[in-house]
């Protein structure tokens, strides 16, 4: 699934202070479930189950928290810009400071795998992250990720 597809509009795309990964999870949940209409607390149950499996953190400040949800219509995901870098568990030690939340259709298993890495693709270019994070709007954000989905593929300097 292309990113422009995933990121419709600028509504998924926030900027965000929480103090930690508890905070920022609740936060991002608050947003999905409110785009979703459903319940908070069930979103972020879900987040905090596939935390517990292991980190979702990328390394180099990025974080992709992810999970399949039952009786969803269509995909959700959030950009978040944190104002202050915050501890992921992440393995190369980095906190992280962007985070791409994804949310899945549970009976359309098929898409997901490819969605986490689209984004995981345009993410291995440092140009991508250094640029979202000097984004003015979240209308330049999202022309940043609608732009990167369109390069090459052999573009990407560094690899996760």
């Amino acid at each position: 699934m292309a990113i422009a597809d995933l990121f419709p509009a600028t509504e998924g795309i926030l900027s965000l202070a929480p103090a930690n990964k508890t905070e920022l999870l609740d936060l991002v949940s608050a947003a999905a479930a409110a785009r979703m209409g459903r319940d908070k607390e069930e979103v972020l149950e879900a987040l905090q189950a596939r935390e517990r499996l292991g980190s979702t953190a990328l390394g180099r400040g990025v974080a992709m928290p992810h999970t399949r949800m039952a009786d969803m219509e269509a995909p959700v995901a959030i950009l978040a810009r944190l104002a202050k870098p915050i501890e992921f568990d992440a393995r190369d030690g980095e906190p992280v400071d962007l985070v791409f939340t994804v949310l899945w259709p549970e009976n359309e298993p098929e898409g997901f795998l490819p969605a986490l890495s689209n984004i995981c693709r345009v993410l291995r270019d440092n140009r991508l992250p250094r640029q979202l994070r000097q984004a003015k709007s979240s209308e330049e954000a999202l022309a940043m990720l609608r732009a990167s989905d369109t390069a090459a593929p052999d573009e990407a300097a560094e690899e996760y």
